[in-house]
């Protein structure tokens, strides 16, 4: 009986060994799960924190991209803005380039047709000298007539006389006198401009020397006319006058005398003579 009861105890104490072995091999193995369990869940949460802030930064980067997307879409809005302005300078320097050529051409007709007339005008003011001379002899002529009449003639007083023949040509003594009435009659009085309130101002762009002839940047826009005058100045000083002798929408071609050819520049400001 107490060796079996020995022998009992011995199991037991085996037994007892053996679960305690067991009992501190799972603890051991329990620590080490829960070891890794926390290790792990220290990555995952190191993962998830990482996920986070990529997640920011791919917001960040998106948000970026958008304004980067709107920047880019305004810029190429300016371009196409800035490409059609500049499509319109193109066409209105062109258009300024024709106009200039226009101007040129009509001040060469101009200047053309000015020639004919000044040389009409001199041609006429010689024929005009030489009909007066004849005038002067033929009225000399019948006052030596009518004086001899007068001495053939002492009765008679106020005779009315007919036709004189002098030089071969009949001139009537009535026309004569009908003539000399009119050289007296007074040319009628132009009617006089309204004053101007307030006088045009503007800058010499273009100057032709050649043709002595300036571009102004004055036109019908702004109210010049034909045969308007400007006095050209430069620094306060006065050093000329132009006549405007052609007019555009936005600019206008005004003449100069030839004192003013040597003196004029671009630039010179021009001012409206008040009529």
């Amino acid at each position: 009986m107490n060796r079996k009861g020995a022998i009992l105890q011995l199991v037991l104490i085996g037994i007892i060994i053996i679960s305690v072995v067991l009992i501190g091999g799972v603890a051991y193995l329990f620590q080490n799960e829960v070891a890794k369990n926390n290790k792990l869940q220290a990555q995952v949460d190191e993962i998830t924190a990482r996920e986070k802030i990529t997640s920011g930064k791919l917001e960040d980067s998106k948000k970026k991209v958008s304004e980067l997307t709107l920047k880019l879409q305004e810029a190429k809005d300016q371009l196409a803005t800035m490409n059609e302005d500049l499509d319109k300078e193109k066409a209105a320097r062109q258009d300024a380039v024709k106009e200039m050529e226009q101007i040129k051409a009509d001040m060469e007709q101009q200047k053309i047709s000015r020639q004919d007339i000044e040389t009409k005008l001199t041609q006429a003011q010689t024929d005009g000298r030489k009909l007066r001379e004849q005038l002067n002899v033929i009225e000399q002529q019948k006052a030596d007539l009518e004086a001899k009449i007068k001495a053939l003639e002492p009765g008679t007083s106020g005779v009315e006389l007919g036709k004189v023949v002098v030089n071969n040509e009949a001139v009537d003594s009535s026309k004569m006198e009908n003539k000399a009435a009119k050289k007296n009659v007074s040319a009628p009085v132009a009617p006089v401009a309204p004053v101007q309130s307030k006088a045009l101002e503007g800058k010499v762009t273009v100057i032709n020397k050649e043709y002595n002839f300036a571009v102004i940047n004055l036109g019908q826009k702004d109210g010049v006319n034909i045969g308007d005058q400007f006095s050209v100045s430069r620094d306060g000083k006065v050093i000329g006058d132009l006549k405007v002798e052609k007019v555009h929408e936005s600019m206008s071609a005004a003449g100069f005398s030839a004192e003013l050819k040597d003196l004029i520049k671009e630039n010179d400001s021009v001012v409206q003579k008040v009529k």
